[in-house]
């Protein structure tokens, strides 16, 4: 048996948008599903910081002073950990 590495902790601790905290500011981190092209697309990359503003079966979310609705199939792939402010 493998032993886990630092890497698969963290990806581990990760949560999906569609699981976040509506009024928290995330980065996202990790975009993994059949999804992933798309969400490029519409700028979500690795990295970004996103705020999550409703949740639902569709979600609403800031990304750089942008509102944006993304189905609950897509914030699924969207891979996010919470900001810390300082």
């Amino acid at each position: 048996m493998a032993h886990p590495t630092v890497q698969d902790l963290e990806l581990d601790s990760l949560q999906s948008l569609a699981q976040a905290q509506v009024g928290c500011d995330f980065q996202i981190r990790y975009l993994e599903g059949p999804g992933c092209d798309q969400l490029r697309n519409l700028g979500f990359c690795e990295t970004l910081q996103v705020r999550k503003l409703a949740g639902g079966r569709n979600l609403i979310c800031s990304v750089c002073g942008t509102r944006l609705a993304v189905s609950s199939d897509l914030a699924d792939q969207i891979k996010v950990s919470p900001v810390t402010h300082s």
